[in-house]
């Protein structure tokens, strides 16, 4: 029978296993279109799935990866044919359906969409999950009339997935962008995707949070949440709007109801797990077009094996990661 190989996370007896396994078609889930999987990324989210108590795995064993993107190898979805150039984020991904660390994966039709034009498989993966997120963030901030002309747009956590991706993304559409960053060593690479200032993370933690400080930015895209994000309402400008998506700060928000009483701020939760489909297709059609960075994403990618990914994994659960790691099946 063949065979293929994957990272499998394993739990069984006490004893937790995270190492690269040869699988056969018969350890796929359930699914309409089976996907030769080309690319996969690293991701906060995936590295939770590789520890013991990261509270994200909803059965074991399981492939971690909550992206991927490669070519059909069957379906039996009308939509999807042998040869198509496909990908897929989210939804169960990694953590309650094998996911894309792994040479083959089979999932619902409902979660595949179809590679843009204007984009590789590759950097379709070099966005994945966090560069979705990055777009999804930007698009909400712009509903809410967050615009290049309403002044600047703050990005926290810069130097990781999501923030590198909605600088890159802000600097395409014309924004003056403040980055926030605990790395001093990386104001030379936020620059370079277009960061017009850079600020140490701790000045978003002064002692004393006012309720209702300084009108500092017009917007701001926050995958850190936490205390530091209490602050960024406290001093986000009349009627602006922060986009929230993630939580590697903490899950406390210390914050009062005046900067949304007062100045009409507005916090956008952004869920790019369960988005809806017509949305999600768009975003994908704008991260090929106007969210597109002005630079070859490869300046913020690093690419690496399966061998090499629990390390990677380690990596971004430590903050030594930088930009997006892609992985090469």
């Amino acid at each position: 029978m063949p065979t293929f190989q994957a990272l499998v996370v394993s739990r069984e007896n006490g004893r937790f296993g995270l190492d690269v396994q040869d699988l056969t078609f018969e350890d796929l889930p359930e699914g309409e279109v089976t996907i030769r999987v080309a690319y996969s990324s690293v991701n906060y989210k995936d590295g939770l799935a590789s520890i013991p108590d990261g509270q994200v795995v909803k059965t074991y064993p399981i492939v971690p990866g909550i992206d991927l993107a490669g070519t059909v190898a069957s379906s039996r979805d009308p939509r999807f044919k042998e040869g198509d150039e496909v990908l897929a984020t989210g939804y169960g991904l990694g953590v309650s359906h094998h996911g894309g660390f792994s040479q083959y994966a089979r999932v619902p039709a409902e979660w595949v969409v179809p590679l843009p034009d204007g984009l590789t498989l590759k950097e379709a993966m070099a966005y994945g999950t966090a560069g979705f997120t990055a777009a999804l963030s930007v698009h909400r901030l712009e509903e809410h009339g967050v615009a290049p002309d309403k002044g600047p747009v703050l990005v926290t956590g810069a130097t990781g997935g999501v923030g590198s991706m909605a600088v890159a993304m802000l600097a395409r559409k014309g924004y003056e962008i403040a980055a926030s960053t605990g790395k001093d060593a990386e104001h030379d690479f936020l620059r370079r995707l277009g960061a017009g200032t850079v600020i140490h993370r701790s000045e978003l933690l002064p002692e004393n949070i006012r309720p209702l400080g300084k009108q500092l930015w017009a917007g701001a895209v926050d995958p850190v949440g936490g205390r530091s994000l209490a602050y960024i309402l406290s001093a986000i400008r009349y009627g602006g709007s922060v986009a929230v998506s993630g939580l590697t700060g903490g899950s406390e928000l210390p914050t009062t109801v005046l900067p949304f009483i007062l100045r009409g701020v507005n916090l956008l939760g952004i869920d790019s797990v369960y988005c809806p489909m017509d949305l999600r297709l768009r975003l994908w059609q704008r991260m090929a077009t106007d969210l597109k960075p002005n630079f070859k994403l490869d300046d913020i990618c690093s690419e690496i094996s399966l061998a090499e990914l629990p390390g990677a994994l380690s990596d971004i659960l430590k903050g030594r990661h930088r930009g997006r790691t892609i992985v090469k099946l």
